[in-house]
């Protein structure tokens, strides 16, 4: 599916932009939903043995898709066509792998 498909297909979904308080439901409900995936991997590292194996994957994937959704509409709050965050990205990273300058840490390294 095309990043900006997507985007408007979550739109439908979402509060006005005029919501009160919408952009910390937002980054609240984004913080909430990377959460969740983290603690699913906790519970893999202390009941597995970090057999990440064992990870329900389908449940992986609704979980993602949540944290998209929040991703998605949240650009969307600012005027920010998903496919132009997702290509930023990409760039931003190439760029790093070029200068070898993947490692380590900081936004403009």
């Amino acid at each position: 599916m095309d990043m900006n498909a997507y985007q408007q297909a979550a739109l439908r979904t979402a509060a006005s932009k005029g919501t009160p308080n919408e952009v910390f439901h937002l980054l609240l409900g984004l913080v909430g939903e990377t959460g969740e995936i983290a603690e699913k991997a906790k519970k893999i590292i202390r009941d597995h043995d970090s057999d990440f194996a064992q990870w329900d994957l389908d449940d992986l994937a609704k979980e993602l898709g949540d944290t998209l959704w929040y991703l998605a509409v949240l650009a969307d709050h600012f005027g920010l066509p998903l496919a132009d965050v997702a290509e930023l990205n990409v760039k931003k990273l190439a760029d790093r792998q070029q200068r070898d300058a993947i490692g380590g840490s900081g936004d403009n390294r």
